[in-house]
């Protein structure tokens, strides 16, 4: 299996993860000039960006270490470019969350940097 079709796979177990929790999905995905964000979502109020991050093992670290500065930034600029693209209101609530996957153990940070509004 190469990385796509691994990041694909575990894109998909998040996408069921979270509805279990009592997400609603909305967009898988999303690509813009600024980047892309893998799941979208809504929790509660919250309008909710969601970076899955998967490693076999903590061997080369834990996979939420891997969102750093930069990723954020290119994430959130391209949080930006869908609430406009999708005209939200501006002080729609929104959050970053990231759901780690390590092994078999699922960690899910709510709100792991940033908001919008």
């Amino acid at each position: 299996m190469n990385k796509r079709d691994a990041g694909s796979r575990y894109e998909t177990y998040a996408a069921v993860y979270l509805e279990e929790r009592g997400y609603r999905i909305l967009e898988r995905n999303f690509r813009s000039r600024a980047g892309e964000i893998d799941l979208i979502g809504k929790d509660g109020m919250y309008l909710v960006f969601v970076e899955v991050k998967y490693r076999k093992n903590g061997q080369a670290g834990h996979p939420e270490e891997s969102v750093d500065a930069r990723k954020q930034g290119r994430i959130f600029r391209a949080a930006q470019n869908y609430l406009s693209w999708k005209k939200y209101p501006q002080d729609t609530p929104c959050r970053f969350d990231v759901l780690a996957v390590e092994g078999t153990e699922v960690r899910l940070i709510k709100n792991a940097f940033g908001g919008l509004a």
